[in-house]
């Protein structure tokens, strides 16, 4: 219950977002060597993934551990105040690498935007089919069985 009230907190300090937990599905499994994650459903039956880390994790970092996790993301949620924080982050590395550019466009930062940092994530999950992994390093696959859960989100107008 501690750890719930806790992670309603950092969510809705970092994020703006109001949660309130119904169901925890895994808390803090590790998800790579220095990261953990908790995944949750919201009193709104909306599935959430928290990743948190003690080492740099990247936009790219966060999608391969959903991907790994057996999850399908819906949307990543931006740091609260910063609606289009990937896609600033996203030009402002591009532009190091190329200074000269002066029109920019999406196809361009797409690369650029995977290279923004995101530690802690927020990622809104639209599907589970069956089964959430976590890390583990003594598993011949690196990944093993944390939770039987499915879920799938069904959009509404």
């Amino acid at each position: 219950m501690y750890d719930e009230l806790a992670i309603e907190r950092a969510v809705k300090a970092r994020f703006g977002i109001d949660v309130d937990i119904r169901q925890t599905i895994v808390h803090k499994v590790p998800v790579s060597r220095t990261s953990e994650a908790t995944l949750f459903l919201t009193i709104k039956k909306q599935l959430y993934l928290y990743v948190n880390g003690q080492s740099k994790l990247l936009l790219s970092d966060i999608k391969k551990i959903v991907s790994k996790m057996g999850l399908k993301a819906e949307t990543f949620i931006p740091p609260k105040g910063q609606p289009d924080y990937f896609n600033e982050v996203g030009k402002v590395k591009f532009r190091e690498v190329f200074p000269g550019r002066k029109l920019i466009n999406e196809d361009d930062i797409r690369f650029y935007r995977t290279l923004v940092p995101y530690n802690p994530a927020l990622v809104l999950i639209s599907e589970v089919k069956g089964y959430v992994y976590q890390f583990d390093s003594d598993s011949n696959t690196d990944w093993r069985v944390a939770a039987k859960f499915a879920y799938r989100r069904i959009k509404t107008s």
